[in-house]
């Protein structure tokens, strides 16, 4: 057997073991008890992929490779360890997009190189570089507004016809370059820049209130992205690994537009979640009524059943191990304690989960909205941390609202609902909450993490 063919069974054989990892550990990222696990398995396929990447025939530049790697390896440990989990959301955008744009850089290498392929691979590296470099630029502008450092949505009249255009634009230069008609360097270098600015300008529109749909988005077209570059550039790690995060992050976006009851192109394109907090429901009538930390202790230290419901809120004050000391106390008083998670809940996909496993609650307090929904009818007290339109009922019954018809966390329906909350003013989505209204409502003003304090002081000095 020549040395060639020994090398390229060792190449293949390693990608279908490589392709075994990333599946098995997307497989155990599904649940809170194995995802840890998950993340090992993926880890290892990525890191065996890599390793044979070594071993391609006509391999060169290996010292350039091997810098890149070690920087990006450092760049990456370094920021994972610093990055606050409050800031998890825009760290994922930017990682998001960092793949987008290493899919477009790929595709710019091979269209730079001209003739030297087929229509159907020149087709395929068009269209990678189109998703990668929307994605790339997108993702960029969801990190700058998740970072606050876009503070509001930028819109006009016309924009639609205007990203439109440019969409059409770019598949018309991609067009070119792809049937070799006039396909010059210049021809490429516009094909990518209209792609760079429909990103710009499709997510520039785009509410913080609608980011976790954005970001599941942008993942799906990163991961379809690098598929087509791994069909353009031969490699079966690349599409595999690709057809798999863009499967995945189609699914999950899906579920996430479902749980918000609107279609991703209403999303995209309707303008709703505005961090301006534009929009607003129906008239509310009623008054927000206060209440004391210490009055809230002994509602939830004699309660029989506490529902909590934890939202960006928490997040921003980082209350969660301070929400699981409280959660502690009651549970020992024989207090039953669940948490219940609504799917848009924060600014990314499973934002409240990451969380609240990071201050070490156990994976069976945590329900989803469809497991204990039915519940908040027999809780005694519903704790409401910094969430809004997710408890907001006029999701409900009021068909003026933007929201309406969205599922809703029933925290109205318990039989005493304290809202923990900065002040007065509406969310982040500037809907009015009918829930702070309500007559089985009270508000207990102040940040997060101290009000949970406070509650935790007086459970504790009941005794």
């Amino acid at each position: 057997m020549s040395d060639a063919l020994s090398a390229d069974l060792l190449i293949q054989g390693s990608y279908l073991l490589t392709a075994f990892l990333f599946i098995m550990g997307l497989k155990r990222m599904s649940s809170p008890v194995t995802a840890r696990s998950g993340i090992v398995w993926a880890g290892a396929g990525m890191l065996l992929a890599i390793l044979v990447t070594f071993l391609y025939p006509g391999m060169t530049n290996y010292p350039l490779i091997i810098a890149a790697i070690v920087v990006g390896s450092l760049l990456a440990w370094w920021s994972g360890k610093r990055v606050a989990m409050t800031d998890m959301p825009q760290m994922i955008a930017l990682y998001n997009g960092m793949g987008g744009g290493a899919a477009a850089a790929i595709a710019a290498v091979e269209l730079y190189k001209g003739g030297e392929h087929g229509l159907v691979t020149m087709v395929l590296a068009v269209v990678g570089g189109l998703i990668g470099a929307v994605s790339f630029s997108g993702s960029a502008i969801a990190f700058g507004k998740l970072q606050g450092l876009i503070k509001r949505s930028f819109r006009f009249g016309g924009q639609q016809v205007f990203n439109l255009l440019l969409l059409v634009g770019s598949l018309v230069l991609g067009g070119m370059v792809a049937l070799h008609f006039n396909a010059s360097p210049a021809i490429i270098t516009g094909f990518f820049v209209v792609a760079l600015v429909l990103g710009v300008t499709m997510t520039l529109p785009i509410g913080g209130a609608d980011m976790p749909v954005v970001i599941s988005l942008y993942n799906a077209l990163t991961g379809l992205a690098v598929a087509f570059e791994g069909f353009v550039l031969g490699n079966a790690a690349m599409i595999i690994a690709g057809t798999v995060v863009g499967s995945a992050g189609t699914l999950l976006t899906q579920l996430m537009a479902k749980a918000m009851n609107r279609s991703l192109g209403n999303v995209l394109f309707a303008g709703f979640g505005d961090t301006g907090g534009g929009t607003a429901a129906g008239e509310v009538t009623g008054s927000m009524k206060p209440i004391e930390a210490a009055d809230v202790g002994v509602m939830m230290a004699f309660a029989g059943k506490v529902i909590i419901v934890p939202g960006y809120g928490m997040a921003v004050a980082q209350a969660q191990h301070k929400v699981w000391e409280l959660t502690q106390l009651l549970i020992d008083r024989g207090v039953t304690v669940k948490f219940a998670i609504h799917p848009v809940a924060g600014r990314m996909p499973g934002h409240m989960n990451v969380l609240l496993a990071e201050a070490g609650v156990p994976y069976d307090l945590i329900a989803d909205l469809d497991e204990i929904n039915a519940e908040f009818e027999t809780t005694d007290v519903a704790l409401v941390i910094g969430a809004n339109d997710v408890v907001n009922p006029v999701a409900r019954n009021d068909k003026s609202s933007p929201i309406y018809g969205m599922p809703i966390l029933n925290a109205d329906k318990a039989k005493n609902c304290i809202v923990i909350k900065r002040g007065q003013g509406a969310g982040f989505s500037g809907i009015e909450n009918a829930l702070f209204y309500l007559d089985n409502t009270r508000m207990l003003y102040g940040d997060g993490q101290k009000a949970v304090a406070e509650l935790i002081g007086a459970v504790k000095a009941i005794g």
